[in-house]
């Protein structure tokens, strides 16, 4: 075999590593059972922890607060909304939301401006399940929503606390119905927590 040709095959052994490797880093964020929230935490150990300081720094639920997490991003950490098109042409996507807690750049920045710090990342679970737990305290705070309803919770997070005193989510049919699917999620990830066992 000359010179060149082991060179190529090399490189070609390196490219198709890259790419499995490429391929095992994106798949690695989102667990196994997503709806399993004992199979999520045995799965990946340091959400369970970030999980368990996020409800002791704020008193959030684990259950609500990865309810919202499962029904923003699907826990898929790069997140963002679909690509908006003209014809042919991408013209950007319906807003700044990104990550795994599908925060927009201006509430992200309220929050690292009052709790996180400039290290903090969307793409971070630990961080983004920080900044739900935020949220839901401010939500509380606020609009008077106790930290447990998921259903009220979860739109004032989408709608912003502003929207949620005016009723705008009143003419949206969908948002009421995802919130619902969130407020259940949350009562099966609450009775899973309560059976799964855990370390």
């Amino acid at each position: 075999m000359s010179l060149i040709s082991r060179a190529r095959r090399l490189m070609a052994v390196g490219i198709l590593l890259a790419a499995t490797l490429g391929l095992s880093a994106c798949s690695t964020s989102v667990p196994n059972d997503p709806n399993n929230i004992c199979s999520i935490f045995q799965e990946k150990d340091s959400w369970y922890a970030a999980a368990h300081k996020v409800h002791t720094k704020y008193g959030v639920p684990i259950n609500v607060a990865m309810s919202i997490m499962f029904h923003e991003s699907g826990f898929v950490e790069d997140a963002e909304p679909p690509m908006r098109w003209f014809l042919f042409v991408p013209y950007g996507r319906g807003s700044s939301a990104y990550g795994y807690a599908q925060a927009q750049d201006e509430v992200w920045q309220h929050y690292v401006d009052e709790e996180g710090s400039w290290f903090s990342d969307r793409d971070d679970f630990a961080d983004a399940l920080d900044f739900i737990g935020w949220y839901m305290t401010k939500t509380k705070s606020i609009n008077g929503v106790p930290l447990s309803d998921a259903y009220k919770q979860y739109l004032n997070y989408h709608e912003g606390w502003a929207g949620y005193r005016q009723g705008t989510y009143k003419s949206k049919s969908w948002l009421i119905n995802t919130a619902k699917s969130v407020a259940q999620k949350a009562e099966v990830y609450k009775q899973q927590l309560l059976r799964c066992q855990l370390y």
